[in-house]
């Protein structure tokens, strides 16, 4: 899920030109806030919400809005320099969005199976996989010293065919769990997820100028708002929890690890590079948690957006640890 987008790939690329360290700095200190501080965010509002459930009793309709926000803040930090490097290099674009559609939907449905989950957790972390790249991605691929551009280009194109990808692959690997409304989950996805991203981006280039002054801010509210969504899911599902957590994280981990592993190895295969392949991995390894939160809140139930939830908090600590871990071995 998103905290934080590199404000320009080629100022934080760490082989940049001279005129980018400045912006490169401050990039590098607000990038390690938000992959520290958001973490812990979420592990505290999921606590709130398992020890106080009864006081979101009801907030559960206001999931989706919530998370329109968060798109809309994502919208705002994009730019046409985004569209132009998906333009720049087609291919690599074309084999990360595919990569991220066919890894996690399939690790989804495969961890699924193998831990025999119960059906509204099995479709809940199928919906996790189905789900478009976040945009923490972004900052992680940067600590971790790989391809930005690459990585924001990824991020943005999954994102903007998510409408068309999510619900028929979610229909074809959940489907044998629960009932899959293809129509109305597309009609979801469109009303969260695309329309508040394009008004982002449309008052990104209509008032860029005060924007401008607005985008130290914009990470943090996102990072609350997602923090507030996860109190809401976990509250929904206290009950539940207790029993099926551990259950639960051991198919996140999976699902996660797995995903960053083989993002990385298909980068490598395809001969994209070193930084290009650990782009794919964070692209490919990191979901947009809180889509498939929402999701699954609406069109299956609270305890099968609790993988969401979960991933939510897990994929920025081990994507964290793989960037730092990246990133020293390269010193």
């Amino acid at each position: 899920m998103s905290t934080e987008r590199p404000e320009r790939p080629e100022q934080l690329e760490p082989h940049g030109h001279a005129e980018g360290a400045v912006g490169a700095a401050a990039g590098d200190r607000s990038a390690r806030r938000a992959v520290t501080v958001f973490p812990v965010l979420v592990l505290a509002a999921g606590a709130v919400g398992l020890l106080f459930p009864g006081g979101f009793t009801g907030w559960g309709e206001s999931v989706p809005y919530l998370l329109g926000v968060v798109m809309f803040c994502m919208g705002i930090t994009m730019t046409p320099q985004d569209f132009r490097g998906v333009a720049a290099r087609p291919w690599a674009v074309a084999l990360g969005l595919g990569a991220h559609y066919v890894i996690m939907p399939g690790l989804g449905w495969a961890i699924a199976h193998l831990l025999q989950l119960p059906p509204q957790l099995a479709a809940g972390v199928i919906l996790v996989g189905c789900a478009p790249s976040g945009t923490a991605s972004n900052v992680v691929t940067y600590l971790a010293r790989g391809d930005v551009a690459l990585s924001v280009s990824v991020a943005t194109v999954s994102t903007l065919v998510a409408p068309l990808v999510t619900p028929p692959l979610t229909l074809l690997l959940a489907g044998e769990y629960l009932p899959v409304d293809t129509g109305s989950m597309v009609t979801d996805i469109l009303k969260t997820v695309l329309l508040p991203v394009l008004a982002g981006l449309g008052v990104r280039l209509l008032a860029g100028r005060y924007v401008q002054r607005a985008l130290p801010v914009l990470p943090w509210l996102s990072a609350v708002t997602i923090g507030v969504i996860v109190t809401v899911v976990v509250a929904g599902s206290a009950d539940a929890i207790k029993s099926a957590a551990l259950l639960v994280f051991v198919a996140v981990v999976l699902h996660n690890g797995l995903g960053l592993a083989l993002g990385y190895g298909a980068g490598r295969l395809t001969g994209l590079g070193e930084p290009a392949s650990r782009a794919m991995a964070f692209e490919v390894g990191m979901q947009n948690s809180g889509l498939a939160a929402s999701l699954a809140t609406a069109h299956f139930s609270p305890l099968a957006a609790l993988p969401a939830a979960v991933f939510s908090v897990w994929h920025n600590i081990s994507g964290a640890l793989a960037a730092a871990w990246l990133s020293r071995r390269d010193r």
